[in-house]
């Protein structure tokens, strides 16, 4: 069950009296969390009938102080505890000189609370008595990060619910520049979409003037001209870079590098370099396969290793170690090591 199926069961009051919303990916999780707290009860059973815990604010003998009271003048009250993962949980013993009383109660839930844990950035050990618990008597959510291949998909999902349309090139370029993490990708669209007509299609253009995408000099340029040893326009961005980092920040553009080259290595692995079989082992959209044979082409596999090493050598260089260089500095070796 996905989170879309989560939020349809409780729209339809299909409710269960326990839930665990976990996993690296916190986007799915805040989406089910921020239905629960805002939508699942009328606000005039709010004030009766919802707390609200912090993990790190709370313990386990008040929330099950508030889950095991009954609903005022309703059929239901909720108890949701955000961060969970910054709660501590009481033992998983069963001896019975040191019975868990969540356990105990997770055992036996009531069913007019709605107990939902929202415990974010991991996934809870399966193999505690309270995860096998929650699962018999409730519905538990993993939510996992998504595929980078799928992100365009996400996107273009994303941006139609809303009402709006986006044309593929904008979508891959968004999903190459935001990577896969869900929450700052549609924090980014919302912020577009307030600068776009209703019903209008999202383009390239859209994107450079609302989210700060060169259209000449981004990091997807940079490995375009490095995939094609074009030193004089690496060389351009580089120089873009140096005078614009906080809209290029160095983590960004290392991160997409080492992104970059690691699947140019997997690459020289492939027997089968078919297109087809290229974007499904790479894990890309076959609109980028070109970029990759050509970078295939530029750099054998050593050279590529040796790439890999520089990428890793100048991260921990521009985290301030064995280094005095500024950014900029550290990008134009870089760059020279690179293509050299």
């Amino acid at each position: 069950m996905n989170a879309a199926d989560i939020i349809k069961d409780l729209q339809h009051r299909k409710y269960k009296p326990l839930y665990l919303l976990h996993g690296d990916e916190p986007y799915y999780i805040d989406l089910v969390s921020n239905f629960v707290e805002h939508q699942l009860l009328p606000d005039a059973e709010k004030g009766f009938n919802q707390t609200v815990f912090y993990g790190k604010d709370t313990d386990i003998m008040a929330v099950l102080g508030a889950s095991k009271r009954y609903p005022m003048m309703a059929d239901h009250q909720v108890v949701l505890v955000k961060e969970a993962q910054d709660m501590k949980w009481g033992s998983d013993d069963t001896d019975k000189k040191n019975i868990n009383p969540l356990l105990s109660y997770l055992e036996n839930p009531l069913s007019s609370t709605i107990l939902v844990f929202c415990y974010k950035y991991s996934k809870f050990d399966k193999r505690k008595k309270i995860y096998k618990a929650i699962e018999k008597n409730g519905l538990i959510f993993d939510s996992v990060p998504l595929y980078d291949s799928k992100v365009h998909a996400w996107i273009e999902d994303f941006i139609s619910d809303k009402g709006y349309k986006i044309n593929q090139q904008a979508s891959l370029m968004l999903a190459e520049y935001l990577g896969n993490d869900l929450s700052k990708i549609a924090n980014e669209l919302e912020k577009l979409m307030l600068n776009v007509a209703s019903g209008q299609e999202i383009t390239l253009k859209h994107i450079h003037d609302n989210i700060g995408i060169s259209k000449e000099y981004n990091v997807f340029e940079l490995q375009t001209a490095l995939s094609k040893k074009d030193a004089f326009k690496a060389n351009q961005i580089i120089n873009y870079f140096e005078a614009n980092p906080k809209a290029n920040p160095i983590v960004l553009v290392l991160g997409n590098l080492n992104n970059f080259f690691s699947k140019v290595l997997t690459y020289h692995y492939l027997k089968d370099k078919s297109p087809q079989n290229i974007a499904r082992e790479l894990g890309i959209n076959p609109f980028f396969v070109k970029d990759y044979e050509q970078a295939g082409r530029s750099y054998n596999y050593n050279k590529t290793i040796q790439i890999i090493g520089h990428l890793r050598e100048y991260d921990v260089k521009s985290k301030g170690v064995d280094s005095n260089t500024d950014h900029g500095g550290l990008m134009k070796e870089l760059v020279f090591k690179i293509l050299h």
